[in-house]
């Protein structure tokens, strides 16, 4: 305050008035006449750039203060905020949805532990199944069985020859066989006995087989299709 007594005490009487006039003015009225209020044309006069062109003449005008309220503001938020990213766990995005990721995964394990999961007595065939059945096969089975069970490493899925036959229906013998694995060949691993798939991805990946076996024609080897391995069955009809 004594500052600003010492300073008035400078000013002209002109001046005095000027700056009396301000301070009484409303703090929302003198953003607003910052902003858009023309000056007098002794303002202009005081404020008037010394050169022009082709009869135009520039004012030297300060910025609005309201604009200046926000640039200021729009600076000391980015430094904040680029501190606060190197510097601190705030304002991490990429970190924030892996924790939802994670927080995501874990609720819907917890979920899946409460879900009844299909055993080989229980399971049944159902064509809501094979979409589902057709994304599990494309994760975890189509390395070995090739697009659309053609057979590569492992045996061709679409023909009626199999190596191993635990079963009297195709689908128990599938979900059987993916459950358990193979004794004739370690490649094909117990997916269900390991904890690799449910017993409800078991039900989807077999009616996904079943599908590719029983309601498509098989891919023969002039198709791209494996060789036949194993023997000839005739599988019961009950699946």
């Amino acid at each position: 305050d004594l500052i600003e007594n010492e300073k008035f005490k400078k000013l002209t009487d002109e001046e005095k008035a000027s700056y009396l006039l301000e301070t009484k003015t409303p703090y929302f009225q003198y953003l607003w006449n910052g902003a858009f209020k023309s000056q007098s044309e002794k303002e202009e006069k005081d404020i008037l750039i010394d050169h022009g062109f082709d009869g135009i003449m520039e004012l030297d005008n300060q910025l609005p203060k309201w604009w200046l309220g926000l640039f200021y503001f729009g600076v000391a938020y980015c430094v904040l905020y680029i501190v606060s990213y190197f510097l601190t766990d705030f304002a991490h995005p990429d970190k924030e949805y892996d924790q939802e990721y994670k927080e995501q995964i874990a609720a819907v394990e917890d979920y899946m532990k409460t879900v009844p999961q299909a055993t080989i007595e229980t399971a049944k065939f159902s064509e809501d199944n094979v979409e589902e059945g057709k994304v599990i096969f494309q994760t975890n089975c189509v390395t070995c069985h090739g697009e659309g069970g053609k057979g590569g490493i492992g045996p061709n899925l679409t023909d009626n020859f199999w190596i191993n036959q635990p079963e009297k229906t195709l689908f128990k013998n599938v979900f059987y066989m993916v459950e358990n694995g193979s004794t004739n060949n370690p490649t094909m691993q117990a997916w269900g006995k390991n904890g690799v798939l449910t017993g409800n991805d078991i039900e989807k990946v077999s009616a996904y087989v079943y599908h590719i076996n029983q309601e498509q024609p098989p891919i023969t080897p002039a198709q791209g299709g494996a060789a036949p391995q194993g023997t000839e069955v005739q599988w019961e009809k009950s699946n």
